[in-house]
């Protein structure tokens, strides 16, 4: 009995202990079990690439945000924002998915020191310089004896003869100095008064001649030869061309008429137009390159050799002379050419691609990227151009990654006007595809504003009927519209009869949403609301 008894404590205690290890075994067993589900799930979600979400926004854009996913007062499901998505970090932000930057093709480029190859460019035309133009004017009266010379743009060589006088003046001023020269030797032995007297004389008729521009080569022949002649040769003073011709063979003439111009051609002038904004960046001694349409590829350089006094004001042009060697004499005069003139130093300034600047006329936008799919509009100061470069004067700096390309598009994909308007402190309207409104931005910056006044309300279907004034940015008229609420709260406190201003969006085609309205003051909607009762908006 004693035995039996131990046997079966004994029994108990083993079937005890037996349960005790399995239990712990399978509890062990269940741990190991759920920790590897949790790992494959999680191994699983990572493999699809599943993002994390981190809240849910408001669809109608309000300030309202939940860790949960839930839905509005009209019934609308809220938005997730995932990981990556999330907002930027100032209103004046614009977030564009990484897929989207890459499909726009989007290119930045460094803002960087650089020597800007600053020039002018200016339409000119090639004229003779005036300090080499030759007029053959006799000094005396005479006829024309002879051309040896008969054509325009003839060049002619230094001494050659042009053409041939005859002049009662010129033989008689001759004749005077050859009576005076056999004077002076027939009295050597006379007085030395009556010596001095000859001697004056011959020296009064060679200084005649000599005053009439007598070669003195023909001075010493007549000097030699004792005989005046009856013709006079004049010659061309330099090597040119004939610009203008008056002789005529067996014309008369009068002192100081112009017979020939001959034009030394080996240097010619360019004188270029330049723009009355252009002239403070041209200076005296600066290189310049001129082009010619008769010879392409050709480049003829010169210097600035001086900017002009006046201004022109039918073109509104200052002229500015620049020098230009002829070898050739391929530059005739009255050709056009196209002139670039070097300005101001070798400075190195703060400089981007001139294609990263949005101009809208009234200010100059550049668009800085801060990380990946975030970019900042920048309003920027600009100087200097040159070399398909723009100097930042203010609004970006050096190291910064500035977009040079599709930065249009990135205009056109976000709402770059109401990250412009947040720059000024204002809010604003535009823009292709609105970005996602952070929880602190304000709940009407993508609606309109009205006033006008309360006609009825439906509190059961969430909806109030308004007679307010013309809404200018929709074009419509003063009218009586019914429209539904954002939130049952805004109609709090409401009743027919009250003034009210309100903001509204357009959430489908022809459904008209009020996600703000604040009571107004009655004599600021008497006059909107007076027409709204003629007729109710019919296609809304």
């Amino acid at each position: 009995m004693k035995k039996s008894t131990q046997f079966v404590i004994g029994g108990l205690v083993v079937a005890v202990l037996a349960a005790g290890i399995g239990y712990a075994v399978g509890t062990r067993s269940g741990k190991s079990h759920d920790a590897q589900s949790a790992a494959s799930a999680s191994a699983g979600g990572a493999e699809k690439g599943e993002r994390k979400i981190l809240y849910y926004r408001n669809p109608m854009g309000l300030p309202d945000t939940s860790p949960v996913p839930k839905k509005d007062p009209m019934g609308m499901d809220y938005i997730p924002v995932y990981e990556g998505d999330e907002e930027p970090a100032s209103a004046n932000q614009i977030r564009i998915s990484t897929e989207k930057v890459q499909k726009l093709g989007v290119r930045t480029e460094k803002a960087a020191m650089r020597e800007l190859d600053r020039a002018v460019r200016a339409v000119g035309r090639i004229e003779p310089d005036e300090r080499r133009i030759y007029a053959i004017s006799p000094k005396f009266e005479g006829y024309v004896e002879r051309l040896f010379v008969n054509a325009t743009g003839q060049p002619v060589g230094k001494g050659q003869a042009l053409f041939s006088v005859y002049s009662p003046e010129l033989v008689s001023a001759q004749r005077e100095y050859e009576i005076a020269a056999k004077g002076v030797e027939s009295l050597r032995g006379s007085s030395e008064s009556a010596q001095s007297g000859m001697k004056q004389l011959a020296e009064s008729s060679l200084l005649r001649l000599r005053n009439w521009d007598i070669s003195e080569g023909d001075i010493r022949s007549l000097s030699r030869s004792g005989q005046s002649k009856r013709t006079l040769t004049f010659r061309s003073p330099v090597n040119g061309v004939i610009t203008e011709k008056k002789a005529i063979q067996g014309m008369r003439f009068m002192p100081g008429e112009m017979l020939y111009q001959v034009a030394d051609l080996s240097r010619v002038w360019v004188v270029a137009d330049v723009f009355e904004q252009d002239i403070g960046l041209v200076r005296a001694g600066a290189t310049a390159r001129a082009t010619i349409n008769a010879y392409p590829g050709k480049v003829f350089e010169g210097k600035i050799a001086y900017v002009y006094p006046t201004l022109k004001s039918e073109t509104r042009t200052v002229p500015v002379r620049i020098e230009l060697a002829n070898p050739g004499m391929l530059l005739k005069p009255g050709m056009f050419a196209q002139v670039e003139m070097s300005a101001g130093g070798r400075k190195k300034v703060l400089a981007v691609p001139d294609s990263a600047v949005i101009d809208s006329g009234t200010r100059q936008i550049v668009l800085v990227q801060l990380g990946e799919g975030r970019f900042e509009p920048r309003e920027v100061k600009l100087g200097a151009r040159g070399g398909n470069y723009v100097e930042i004067l203010d609004g970006v700096k050096e190291g910064e990654d500035v977009v040079v390309a599709a930065n249009f598009l990135i205009d056109a994909e976000s709402n770059l006007k109401s990250a412009l308007d947040g720059m000024s402190g204002h809010a604003g309207h535009g823009g292709a595809s609105q970005p996602t409104a952070a929880p602190e931005a304000k709940p009407a910056s993508a609606g309109h504003k009205a006033q006008g006044k309360v006609d009825d309300i439906d509190a059961k279907a969430g909806t109030i009927s308004i007679s307010h004034g013309a809404i200018p940015d929709l074009k419509w008229p003063a009218m009586t519209m019914e429209f539904k609420v954002a939130n049952m709260a805004l109609l709090k406190g409401l009743k027919p009869g009250s003034p009210v201003s309100f903001e509204f969006v357009e959430r489908n085609p022809g459904e008209w949403i009020i996600t703000g309205i604040t009571p107004a003051s009655s004599n600021a909607n008497s006059a909107a609301t007076s027409s709204g009762n003629h007729g109710a908006h019919a296609g809304h």
